[in-house]
């Protein structure tokens, strides 16, 4: 299994409006490509202007086809241009995982 882990921040006094953006433009369109995500979680302590979601893939090429896919797609692209010129996200972080040998979810 191969984990997309993504950490966004956004500007501050933004995050919940980047959300309802993204929940009524954009979560429909990138789970019908990428599926449901293992998990969409709001920071409660720290960094209070971020957020991450975990994405999960059988493998590398897996990863590959489905992300093709969703950029194929006219629907994302305008989710896209939405977000941008929202301008409420300031920086992205992925990290592809992988689990260790003796974990099995």
């Amino acid at each position: 299994m191969l984990y997309d882990v993504r950490t966004y921040t956004c500007r501050p006094g933004t995050i919940k409006k980047h959300l309802a953006l993204y929940a009524e433009h954009g979560y429909e369109i990138q789970s019908r490509h990428l599926g449901k995500p293992l998990a969409y979680m709001q920071t409660e302590t720290g960094n209070v202007n971020s957020y991450m979601h975990i994405w999960v893939y059988q493998d590398a090429a897996d990863r590959a086809a489905r992300r093709q896919a969703l950029q194929s797609d006219p629907e994302w692209a305008s989710y896209l241009t939405k977000s941008a010129e929202a301008g409420y996200v300031v920086s992205q972080e992925n990290r592809l995982m992988t689990p260790v040998s003796f974990f099995t979810p």
